[in-house]
């Protein structure tokens, strides 16, 4: 038999021809209808234009089926160690364990603390550096804090961006005034009373992306010139998603790389002899909130968290507030089947946490603000403990100000003192 080779064209006219692709009772077929979706009919309002109904349709049908607040959940105990496990598969990362192995870089006194710049293994594939800053009055072992650094688009710098160091650039001052209200809060802690750790995230500080053809100045924050400064945050912006790509062939997620590090900041952290192991607690704006929030859902060390400028109710978020806040850095794929940002409360609970956001961040649809704080509440509610939770709303933007501060260390100190 002579094979015959056709275009996908033809193909088609000689499958309709055949009476195979029409069939009696078919009406005639308008491609264009199908084949024409640039366009809605009704105007959305969506980042994402004609494809928005049907994404959002995809969230609206989640049934959330493991949130605590679902009548077949009874007992705190006993759901925690199911949807702990569910979150912990959805980082697709769990690495094996290995001895911290610090290595001290240098110590120094200063004045009423002392600042230990060193670094430590989180994974055998990982050594992060870190801020360990100890205070020289408070009585030892005392209790304790992790500070989760913020993203802010701003990635020469990570750690230092809440620690009080020599010389600051003055990029990073103004990134302080306007994030931070000028402060470095792993640096007012310290002077409170608390130990505090401070490690640089993946992609940030010390751990940024540096190319082969990169000019010296981008290993040297410190020499590089405004312009410089702009033009490589924009690049780390922009490569982000090629990151993130890049760990998903991997086989990875970045937020796994992320959560699994602050995990085992705790390890190295509580084992510590200034460190009292008991009264252990996190804080952190934006992303580094996100950190705060679920790093206490994680690990039942942590006895207080302070979460910052990362709350909502993440299916408010898809009609137009995706692009600024759900980044492949943190996103937990999947995970809305199961839960919700705010589920993962009832993760905390009976332990205690802060929640604040800004009236004015741009970066939250209000009313997933709005439903996020009424479902926290109503978690610790159903766990027997209202008192441990509480969620502010400032009239403020993404930002950790002075008021915020003062109301976050008074929280924390219910619970951790001193």
């Amino acid at each position: 038999m002579k094979q015959m080779s056709l275009s996908r064209r033809q193909f088609c006219q000689w499958l309709g021809g055949s009476g195979l692709l029409a069939g009696a009772s078919l009406p005639p077929m308008n491609l264009d209808r199908y084949l024409d979706q640039t366009s809605p009919a009704v105007p959305t309002g969506s980042h994402i234009g004609n494809l928005y109904p049907f994404v959002q349709k995809q969230a609206d049908r989640s049934e959330l089926e493991l949130s605590f607040l679902r009548p077949e959940f009874r007992d705190l105990e006993t759901w925690q160690k199911t949807a702990r496990a569910r979150v912990l598969d959805h980082l697709f990362y769990s690495p094996p364990p290995a001895p911290p192995a610090p290595e001290l870089i240098h110590r120094t006194d200063r004045g009423d603390y002392v600042e230990e710049y060193l670094t430590f293994q989180t994974t055998p594939d990982l050594r992060v550096p870190a801020y360990v800053l100890i205070p020289k009055k408070a009585k030892l072992p005392a209790p304790a804090l992790i500070v989760l650094h913020c993203h802010g688009g701003f990635y020469l710098w990570g750690k230092e961006k809440v620690v009080e160091i020599e010389d600051e650039p003055p990029a990073l001052a103004e990134f302080k005034q306007e994030s931070y209200g000028g402060k470095s809060i792993a640096t007012e802690l310290v002077r409170r009373g608390y130990v505090a750790i401070v490690i640089d995230t993946f992609y940030w500080g010390e751990r940024r992306m540096l190319l082969d053809e990169d000019p010296p100045s981008y290993r040297e924050p410190r020499t590089m010139t405004k312009d410089e400064i702009a033009a490589f945050h924009r690049r780390s912006q922009q490569a982000e998603q090629l990151v993130a790509r890049s760990l998903f062939a991997a086989g990875i997620t970045w937020p796994g790389v992320m959560l699994w590090d602050d995990l085992r900041t705790v390890d190295y952290f509580s084992a510590r002899p200034e460190v009292d192991a008991s009264r252990l607690g996190c804080v952190g704006l934006s992303v580094g909130g996100y950190r705060s929030f679920l790093l206490a859902a994680l690990d039942p060390r942590i006895k207080v968290a302070v979460d910052v400028g990362w709350m909502s109710s993440l299916g408010t978020h898809i009609k137009r507030h995706i692009i600024n806040s759900i980044g492949l850095t943190f996103h937990i794929v999947g995970l809305y089947r199961y839960l919700d940002l705010p589920d993962l409360a009832a993760l905390i609970a009976p332990r205690s946490v802060l929640v604040i956001n800004g009236s004015r961040d741009q970066l939250f649809p209000p009313e997933g603000v709005e439903s996020a704080f009424k479902k926290i509440d109503a978690c610790f509610r159903k766990a027997g403990v209202p008192d441990r939770q509480r969620c502010r709303l400032y009239d403020a933007p993404h930002q950790f100000n002075a008021d915020m501060q003062a109301e976050a260390w008074s929280w924390v100190a219910q619970s951790l003192g001193p």
